[in-house]
């Protein structure tokens, strides 16, 4: 909570300057409250603009957990600890509520300084939207006593979404550095019929599609962006330099903190999107490489209990032995998988009003990190590791996302969206013991199905109410919930999930 109440400062700070900002393609200042109510004018003061929304409704969930005040995602998705229907507040449904500042100043014909700085804060708590202490506030719990636990990018950072500035050119394009969101969360945000919102999209709710294989990627620190348009044709690219401590790693099964060897960070990561709009029709083509990604596991495992070995006593996936004694105190780390990901994804839009058409497919391979990381690795959010799998893939992780949907316009006020998302995942352990009577396994074939309807109102430019369904089912590995042995099912391997709320922006 301090965290936030700090963010709030800084925004008061930097808006009592005297820097200047003329934002891109945005309506007027406002010029009163009235306008402010009734138009979507900006809130910039000397050149300085706020922005922000605010988020939040109330849903029923037929298989489902107690809500807790850091988790940003609500509870839609099906969820392989949730076991029981309930009714919950339901935050950030559309749009990630938050607040942040924007800026752009010409300081030579045609060149100027642009800088964003944003965060997302819960509606629900006030506290800073923080994917790691879901996990770790669950540590060690039984089963049947867990909050809602999720992985992501957003992990209690000050600036949670980005803070980042460059420079940029009437015809050279704008060069960015900091922390951004990948090219990945980009096209989806353009491409999601739903527009990435957690009550009703897969790909919003769960970024493997955005991350190019982890959620946790879906935003870059120290990162470099490059965009470029040309008629219209357009271009991106994208570069993060390695940061944070690769931790002490051995390759002994049974070592200790005298036998592990330092290592430093190689978690560098590139990518590209080349695009084009020719008239109604857009496409974008954007392929991701990220190494030594990290895939957060909750505390459905058990590793981070002051009673446990640093590490589980086998990999999550293949079962290897690991054994050990704790390196670093297990109280508020995370435990999570490493590997090297390859992404390419290509996705549609064809509008003609008031209809809009959306497509997608994203295919990702993932492998054991050629260069691993140890215990003690730095994570999102300043966090570290104090258990890490390097080595939980005995064969090579294929996935595959597919999305559809439409948005309909009623009478420019009301838009009614249809969407459906599918992932799939192939056998990745070897031997093959991928069946209903050996027991399936996380490692194996799975699907995950979701499809939602809902109606978006505006009754303002700046306010809106919606009330819509989401329904998701898995099946296979990827309904799986403790991947040792033969493999514990989910609780309940479906989710339906009807919600009602309303949105503020400005």
């Amino acid at each position: 909570m301090r965290k936030a109440y700090l963010f709030i400062a800084a925004v008061g700070f930097l808006l009592s300057s005297s820097l200047t900002f003329a934002q891109q393609s945005t309506p007027d200042p406002c010029a009163s409250g009235h306008e402010f109510a009734t138009t979507d004018c900006t809130l910039t003061w000397h050149g300085i603009t706020l922005y922000g929304a605010y988020d939040v409704g109330v849903g029923w969930v037929s298989h489902g957990l107690p809500e807790n005040g850091y988790n940003y995602e609500g509870a839609s998705l099906v969820n392989r600890n949730g076991f029981q229907h309930r009714f919950l507040i339901a935050p950030n449904n559309l749009q990630q509520t938050g607040l942040g500042i924007r800026g752009k100043e010409e300081f030579l014909p045609g060149w100027s300084v642009v800088f964003n700085a944003s965060t997302g804060i819960n509606p629900q708590s006030g506290l800073l939207a923080n994917a790691s202490a879901t996990d770790t506030i669950n540590n060690g719990l039984p089963r049947r006593s867990y909050s809602y636990a999720i992985d992501g990018a957003r992990a209690g950072q000050p600036f949670n979404d980005e803070i980042y500035a460059g420079i940029s050119s009437a015809h050279f394009g704008t060069l960015t550095f900091g922390r951004q969101r990948a090219l990945g969360t980009d096209a989806m945000l353009l491409y999601d019929p739903a527009g990435g919102g957690y009550a009703f999209s897969y790909i919003g709710y769960n970024g493997t599609m955005a991350g190019g294989g982890d959620t946790e990627d879906t935003r870059w620190d120290d990162a470099i962006k490059y965009r470029l348009a040309y008629g219209p044709v357009h271009f991106g690219a994208m570069y993060k330099f390695a940061d944070g401590s690769g931790g002490c790693y051995s390759a002994s099964a049974n070592w200790t903190a005298a036998a592990c060897t330092p290592e430093s960070a190689h978690n560098n990561a590139y990518g590209f999107d080349l695009g084009a709009a020719f008239g109604k029709f857009s496409v974008d083509v954007v392929p991701q490489h990220y190494n030594q990604a990290i895939s957060v596991l909750n505390p459905l495992l058990g590793p981070q209990s002051p009673t446990q070995s640093f590490q589980s006593t086998t990999d999550s996936i293949n079962t290897n032995p690991v054994t050990g004694t704790n390196l670093i105190d297990t109280h508020n780390t995370v435990y999570g998988i490493v590997t090297d990901n390859y992404a390419i994804m290509a996705a549609a839009k064809y509008t003609r009003d008031p209809v809009k058409l959306f497509a997608g497919y994203e295919y990702i391979w993932q492998k054991n990190p050629s260069n691993p990381l140890g215990v003690g690795a730095s994570d999102q959010g300043g966090y570290n590791m104090s258990g890490v799998e390097d080595h939980n893939l005995d064969s090579e992780k294929l996935v595959q996302v597919w999305w559809t949907g439409a948005k309909y316009t009623y009478r420019s006020k009301t838009d009614i969206t249809l969407s459906w998302y599918q992932q799939r995942q192939n056998d990745f352990r070897l031997p093959r013991t991928c069946s209903p009577a050996a027991g399936f396994r996380s490692s194996c074939a799975g699907t995950l199905n979701e499809g939602s309807f809902y109606l978006d109102h505006h009754f303002t430019k700046r306010f809106d109410g919606f009330a819509g369904i989401a329904y998701s089912w898995v099946s296979g590995g990827l309904a799986i919930a403790i991947p040792h042995g033969p493999g514990v099912p989910y609780n309940s391997n479906n989710n339906f999930a009807p919600t009602v709320g309303g949105r503020f922006t400005f």
